[in-house]
């Protein structure tokens, strides 16, 4: 496709529309406009109206500026859309596009007919290791997206992740030479974006701009409006202080789940370090943000202080470029897309529209090639007969060729019918040998959980003889447990606290020992490269007669459940490990009893209540159990555990786009 003239990135934010214009001046890209519209109101607060806001956003910008002969790049938020990054399994190239699609069948929570979705390989120089990026949205959302610009006659050939767009600016002015996280502050959402090589990761967080506006608007009982008003001037706001003190409580979620971002990043990938990080959005306006930042991160927190592609000529132009630079960034980098100079190169463009300008482009050499042959056909006639007579003189040659041609059509269409031939009996076969795959797992894991418990008597009997003292016997009963299978538990457990962590005791579905089964069949087994993170949430409630309670279960049980890590496991050859072990819950039988609908203790067939016996006796040996210890343990268990890489990262090099 030939490169345009000029290109446009237009990012349709809360409070302005931002649009740049790129134009090539020798082998770089010069900004040439520029524009920042500003809606008339806030479009989070403008409720049914923001369409309308919108709409006159583009219409005013249509009027202004000359569209014709150029390309448009437009952005979707990462919040509304998908990203996974997956390291693919060492194959031939070739057949790196169907295994991109099979993990973009299991990885999109949708239908792929039902999404827009394109990919990116990502591969360090001299390093085998392929990382593909899949990228997806659903088709209602980006066509309503691309709708607002076609209606104004733009031509969108652009369709990318605000954060994607954001990578490709900074990777174009070379801001990304070593470890990077860049942190793009919005008004409804952030966008963390590490870049390490020719790798990148993404997480879109909850937490914008319009966070510290409502914050203020209720410490100080002001409209949205003026609450807005009051952030943006708090530099220069007598009661500077009084503000920065109500925004503090947002300032400290902001951290966190940046913090919380940084440890899981950095639990997948071990050897990482984070140089820097770029503060890009206009909350970051706020001055005392970035020391915050920076203070609570122990990261350099820096913004930047222009663009590679420089300013526009008009001096009124570069002034506005210069007062919202933090906010342009996201523009520039679909503008840089746009002329074809970015690193990121996959698009969410629908494919119908990427065909109707691909066919655009070869009309224009279609008319041209008409337009010769016009100018030529007076002077062909006479080769025009020469040919037909030397084609009607070689009949007898041509006429074995036919022969052959129509021989091969033929062996061609009976192999295409031997190849699909037994297709349904072949699905079969293989959802039945899925069946079997990994058909000892729950059992093996089961067991290793039951050799951490403390070996008991057979008999009540021997179990008084040998500890006559209740409150001293080595003893813990487990009435059951809950399981449940999650694709991607390492995700949500990673970085989450131990407080938080135990909170996820009652989150297992599945009672009396049982758990949801993997679905291999539909998922892929946990092996396939990708799926690390797959794994079971495992909750143990028991109860102990012995007095040291906690302390006795830490040491007796979960110091040897947590013995199972993943060293240990990956030398044993097991296809798990237990990641993480918690003791959630710790209270008297009693007191979990008197809890509404709370657990007794030795529930099951033997429990004397069925037959109206005592609440508080040991169904084996009718002693008192009201000292007994209640308990939950949680355990994460992760599949597959993999041997710690013994190598250093790869140097830099360039990534394969598609």
């Amino acid at each position: 496709m030939a490169s345009p003239r000029f290109a446009w990135g237009i990012d349709v934010g809360n409070r302005a529309l931002k649009a740049i214009k790129l134009v090539r001046d020798g082998e770089k890209l010069r900004v040439a406009d520029l524009e920042v519209i500003e809606h008339e109101q806030i479009l989070s607060n403008a409720g049914d109206n923001r369409e309308s806001l919108i709409q006159t956003a583009l219409a005013n910008f249509v009027q202004r500026h000359k569209l014709k002969g150029g390309v448009v790049g437009i952005s979707v938020s990462g919040q509304s859309s998908f990203a996974r990054f997956i390291k693919l399994p060492p194959v031939e190239p070739k057949k790196i596009p169907d295994i991109v699609r099979f993990e973009a069948i299991q990885q999109i929570p949708f239908p792929l007919d039902d999404v827009e979705w394109s990919y990116q390989l990502f591969q360090e120089k001299d390093s085998p290791d392929v990382e593909v990026g899949i990228f997806a949205m659903r088709k209602d959302l980006v066509n309503q997206q691309i709708k607002r610009f076609t209606d104004v006659e733009m031509n969108v050939q652009v369709v990318q992740m605000g954060p994607l767009a954001v990578y490709n600016a900074m990777a174009y002015d070379n801001r990304l030479s070593e470890t990077t996280m860049i942190v793009d502050l919005g008004a409804e959402n952030t966008d963390l974006i590490i870049a390490e090589g020719q790798t990148v990761w993404l997480r879109t967080i909850p937490i914008g701009g319009n966070n510290f506006t409502d914050v203020l608007a209720k410490q100080f009982k002001l409209n949205a409006a003026k609450a807005e008003e009051l952030k943006r001037n708090a530099r220069t706001s007598k009661y500077a202080r009084q503000i920065f003190q109500a925004m503090r409580p947002i300032f400290a979620d902001l951290v966190a789940e940046i913090q919380r971002s940084l440890g899981f990043y950095a639990s997948v990938h071990r050897e990482s370090r984070i140089k820097r990080i770029i503060a890009l959005g206009a909350t970051f306006r706020l001055p005392t943000l970035m020391k915050y930042l920076q203070q609570n991160l122990q990261i350099e927190v820096e913004q930047i202080d222009g663009f590679a592609s420089g300013a526009p000529a008009d001096g009124r132009l570069a002034t506005v470029l210069s007062e919202n630079l933090i906010s342009m960034t996201s523009a520039y980098g679909l503008a840089i897309q746009a002329m074809g100079n970015a690193r990121i190169t996959s698009t969410l463009l629908p494919e119908s529209i990427r065909r109707a300008k691909i066919w655009q482009d070869k009309n224009k050499w279609f008319a041209a090639a008409a337009a010769i042959i016009i100018l030529g056909s007076a002077g062909a006639v006479g080769r025009v007969c020469l040919d037909r007579h030397n084609f009607e003189a070689n009949q007898n040659v041509r006429q074995p060729l036919d022969n052959d041609v129509k021989t091969a059509e033929g062996l061609d269409r009976d192999w295409a019918a031997l190849s699909n031939a037994g297709g349904p009996d072949r699905q079969v076969i293989h959802e039945i040998t899925d069946m079997t795959t990994y058909l000892d797992l729950w059992p093996r894991i089961v067991a290793e959980i039951r050799s951490a418990l403390p070996p008991i008597p057979a008999t009540a009997k021997e179990l008084m003889t040998n500890y006559p003292s209740r409150d001293k016997r080595p003893q813990v009963n487990i009435i059951d447990w809950k399981s449940n299978f999650d694709p991607h538990l390492g995700e949500k457990v990673e970085n989450l606290d131990n407080t938080a962590f135990g909170a996820l005791a009652d989150a297992a579905s599945v009672g009396g020992g049982q758990y949801n089964h993997m679905r291999v069949g539909a998922s892929g087994p946990p092996t396939a490269k990708g799926n690390e993170d797959r794994g079971f949430l495992v909750t143990l409630h028991g109860t102990t007669p012995n007095s040291g309670g906690a302390g006795y279960l830490q040491s007796a049980v979960v110091s040897k459940l947590a013995a199972l890590n993943q060293p240990t496991a990956f030398k044993a050859g097991l296809p798990f490990y237990f990641h993480r072990v918690l003791l959630v819950q710790v209270q008297t039988a009693n007191q979990a009893a008197a809890k509404p609908g709370g657990p007794m203790a030795f529930r099951g067939p033997s429990n004397p209540v069925a037959a109206g016996g005592n609440l508080n006796l040991d169904p084996s040996t009718g002693e008192s159990t009201e000292d007994d210890t209640d308990f939950k343990i949680l355990i994460a268990v992760y599949l597959d555990p993999k041997a710690s890489p013994a190598t250093p990262p790869p140097g830099p090099g360039k990534p394969k786009v598609h």
